[in-house]
């Protein structure tokens, strides 16, 4: 379990990195529509997006059905996930703020769900980004505070 949490913070905390970095999406609705932009945020359950064609857009999330990356960009390097998982073993209160995930029931339906742990092992982005659980996770304040600690 502990390994888990780990592979799935650091998944979260390399695209948390990725997913600020003003990267077009794909946002189709239930209805179908599609929507191009850029992800801002999602918070209260409204993602906010930036849209070259509809300017900022806010949007909730029971009305999301996917999102999709618009590029083929693959993870981050092996090299670079060594590092972040070097520098959040190697201190004490990351590590503990990395345990704590283990409770939170997020976290809990995330880790028991196969495909989405497979997408997180394999840095498949695109699968992750499409799924709204694991893009509400990015905002998690813990996830959020260990980011900071290893940037």
């Amino acid at each position: 379990m502990k390994y888990c949490v780990m592979h799935l913070t650091l998944g979260l905390i390399l695209l948390a990195g990725i997913s600020t970095a003003g990267e077009l999406r794909e946002i189709q609705l239930n209805d179908g529509s599609v929507v191009s932009g850029e992800v801002l945020s999602l918070t209260g359950g409204i993602y906010t997006i930036k849209s070259a064609a509809l300017g900022t857009l806010r949007l909730e999330e029971s009305k999301v059905s996917v999102i999709r990356t618009k590029s083929s960009t693959q993870a981050n390097s092996g090299v670079e996930t060594k590092s972040l998982q070097e520098k959040m073993m190697n201190d004490e209160e990351t590590m503990a703020l990395v345990l704590s995930l283990q409770n939170d029931p997020e976290f809990q339906k995330i880790l028991e769900d196969p495909a989405l742990l497979k997408a997180v092992a394999a840095g498949d982005i695109p699968a992750l980004m499409a799924d709204p659980r694991f893009v509400k996770l990015l905002n998690n304040q813990k996830v959020r505070e260990i980011q900071k600690k290893v940037n």
